[in-house]
């Protein structure tokens, strides 16, 4: 199981731990420990590890319907050169490792991740990150329907409550959702185990 495989750290950006910030997630610091873990496992086996950011340009020519959806603009974020914009403190970057810089929820949307999967021969991909039920839903569902093999490693992925659900109810929702056709729903320690 351990050949052809692939580690996508998507979106572990400071705007999800900043106290200020609108998408501040609870209990930030026990999420990034786990992606970090599986950070550690691939680098250990010398195995490919892809970290992805979200960015936009200040003025949000590149965001498309990401801030205007439903015909009311917000406000962009993930702005180039901002502090939200910027990876996480304690995120392990393994030097050398590739980035891949999105614009839209889904990792493989106008980047060039398939390409660099192909490339490397990828037939299994590992999703840890940021929200679970946006980048890493959407990436996973796409990545499903390119016939690769998604692990989801549900407590390395994070999210903000959301109106009236909190972070574990949204995490058990996706989880519940993806496991029914797209992934298989791993915890870091099962992962850790394989």
């Amino acid at each position: 199981m351990m050949k052809n495989i692939a580690l996508l750290v998507i979106d572990v950006q400071k705007i999800y731990s900043l106290n200020h910030s609108r998408l501040k997630v609870n209990h930030v610091e026990s999420v990034v420990e786990n992606i970090n873990k599986i950070i550690r496992y691939f680098e250990n086996k010398n195995l490919p590890i892809i970290y992805i950011r979200h960015l936009h340009n200040p003025d949000g020519s590149d965001a498309g319907r990401m801030y205007d959806f439903s015909g009311k603009t917000r406000k962009i974020g993930f702005k180039k050169g901002s502090l939200e914009a910027e990876y996480i403190d304690d995120l392990i970057i393994i030097k050398g490792a590739t980035e891949i810089i999105k614009n839209r929820y889904n990792s493989f949307f106008n980047t060039d991740l398939a390409d660099l999967l192909n490339k490397l021969k990828i037939n299994r991909v590992v999703i840890v990150g940021f929200m679970t039920n946006f980048c890493c839903e959407s990436t996973a569902r796409d990545a499903h329907d390119r016939d690769y093999y998604v692990d989801f490693i549900i407590d390395a992925t994070g999210t903000p409550d959301l109106g009236i659900f909190n972070q574990e109810q949204i995490k058990l929702a996706s989880a519940q959702t993806l496991s029914a056709g797209y992934v298989h729903i791993l915890k870091t320690e099962e992962f850790l185990k394989i």
